[in-house]
């Protein structure tokens, strides 16, 4: 049997090493971008050169198709790995709509908080009437950069990742579609479990905002995590985390606190948040961004803040840390976030009960 074809969307930092990392392994490749400009050198030389630390991951990944036409990329895949900031999501489900066909899986990597479920309506509210089945990860599988237009480097790929389908009736049939290329995903449960243990909303928002002077004034030049995340600051996020773990707790979900986060993912442990920040080495070097207008505001507040903080005001839990970073993020940018976010409204779901919910994420079915 010849090997699943895939199609990556999204050729920036994170498609780039997906795509590459996908035809090192053997399999028939498709990279879609929107802008030909951007996917220019890679369609010339017909595919990306990857480096790595690691002797097994290098080497030219030649694709089998670089397009800006999303029919012919979507015609290509038969699994079709969105990889472009959350923000983007609504603009990839509508122009995939009319492409889609039976038996494909929509894989968004990440979701964020509420991206499968934003995604599966707006594939039902364009007329999409193909069986896809849409799901998410919790995070992006790959630490990367790009070394150039046809040149990318992976740093590291996590050990173990959650994923969720919408159903989650639906997530071991994507697991099993996928093993062969990625058996570091895992069950995530539904996607509830998936979008509320984010915790780039927890970490890049406050974090941007709270440094705002700071990064205005040196672009940048300080450690993000080291220097930015002082003892108040810290403590900042610890109130944001707490209001996220109990937006999960009225939803009936056991989410994992940052502190837990940092140990498990990097063995990064301590008192307080503050502790296990400064604990993890992996951070040692890592430059705040150079400008406030980035996307762990522009993506991560409307995509994540804003859907976690509906969710509490919904079902009665106190968000004001989290409605407070909101607010600053609104004056910062000039914009609204809570109208260009996902709001319970957008996603379709204001009108669940707990149970209701509950109940659609699990069998794709309303009460």
């Amino acid at each position: 049997m010849p090997p699943t074809p895939y199609t990556i969307i999204g050729a920036g930092n994170g498609g780039k090493a997906m795509a590459a990392h996908l035809a090192l392994m053997g399999f028939e490749v498709a990279l879609y971008n929107r802008t030909a400009d951007h996917i220019y050198a890679i369609a010339k030389r017909g595919g990306i050169e990857l480096d790595s630390n690691d002797p097994n991951l290098r080497g030219f990944g030649q694709l089998k198709l670089v397009t800006s036409d999303i029919q012919a990329a979507i015609t290509h895949g038969q699994i079709l790995m969105v990889v472009v900031p959350s923000s983007a999501h609504a603009d990839i489900a509508r122009a995939c709509a009319p492409h889609l066909r039976d038996g494909q899986i929509l894989l968004l990597h990440p979701g964020r908080t509420g991206g499968a479920i934003e995604v599966a309506r707006l594939l039902r509210d364009a007329g999409c009437r193909a069986d896809v089945t849409v799901a998410e990860t919790e995070t992006f599988l790959y630490a990367s950069r790009s070394d150039g237009p046809a040149q990318v480097r992976i740093f590291r790929i996590k050990d173990a990742v959650p994923l969720a389908a919408l159903p989650s009736t639906r997530t071991d049939a994507v697991l099993e579609a996928i093993k062969d290329a990625f058996p570091q995903y895992i069950h995530g449960m539904n996607v509830l479990h998936t979008g509320l243990n984010n915790m780039g909303a927890i970490f890049h928002p406050a974090l941007t905002i709270l440094n705002a002077g700071r990064i205005e004034s040196t672009n940048g030049d300080f450690q993000f995590y080291l220097d930015g995340a002082t003892p108040s600051v810290a403590r900042v996020l610890e109130v944001l985390d707490r209001e996220r773990v109990t937006v999960a707790a009225a939803l009936g979900i056991r989410a994992r606190t940052a502190q837990e986060w940092l140990a498990l993912a990097y063995n990064a442990t301590g008192n307080t948040l503050y502790d296990a920040i400064h604990n993890q080495p992996g951070y040692v070097g890592i430059k705040a961004p150079a400008t406030l207008f980035h996307r762990y505001i522009f993506e991560d507040v409307p995509m994540s803040l804003v859907p976690i903080a509906a969710l509490g005001q919904r079902y009665g839990v106190a968000v004001s840390g989290i409605d407070s970073i909101i607010r600053l993020a609104c004056i910062i940018h000039r914009t609204d976030y809570w109208r260009k976010g996902r709001t319970l409204e957008r996603l379709g779901i204001a009108s669940l009960s707990v149970t209701e919910l509950t109940h659609f994420v699990e069998t794709g079915v309303w009460e």
